[in-house]
């Protein structure tokens, strides 16, 4: 198992947008493609407390090619997405990393 970890800055102010697309549209998307989600963290204290974290647990990278493209080509992520942000976009800028557990990991 790999983990894939996301840290989405939000434009000033636009976080609650962001939970409001995961929770409601994001999820149920990644659901139809097999995309599993391994927890969401926002920042309590740090840097910025305009940004989201998440992981996504995959198989394999190949895996991750396969069902992250399928979600990227989803017809209606793209007009999910579009309607989110009508108003402006909703992320500044986001870091992806792809982790391996350790040999002493709790999590495998």
């Amino acid at each position: 198992m790999i983990y894939e970890m996301r840290v989405y800055r939000c434009v000033p102010g636009k976080l609650p947008a962001l939970l409001n697309r995961f929770a409601n549209i994001t999820l149920k998307i990644w659901e139809r493609h097999g995309i599993k989600q391994a927890g969401f963290f926002t920042t309590l204290i740090g840097e910025s407390n305009q940004e989201l974290t998440y992981f996504l647990a995959w198989e394999s990278l190949a895996d991750r090619e396969t069902k992250w493209n399928a979600f990227q080509a989803d017809p209606e992520w793209h007009a999910k997405r579009a309607e989110t942000e009508k108003d402006g976009p909703i992320v500044a800028n986001v870091l992806v990393q792809m982790l391996a557990p350790t040999a002493f990991s709790s999590v495998k």
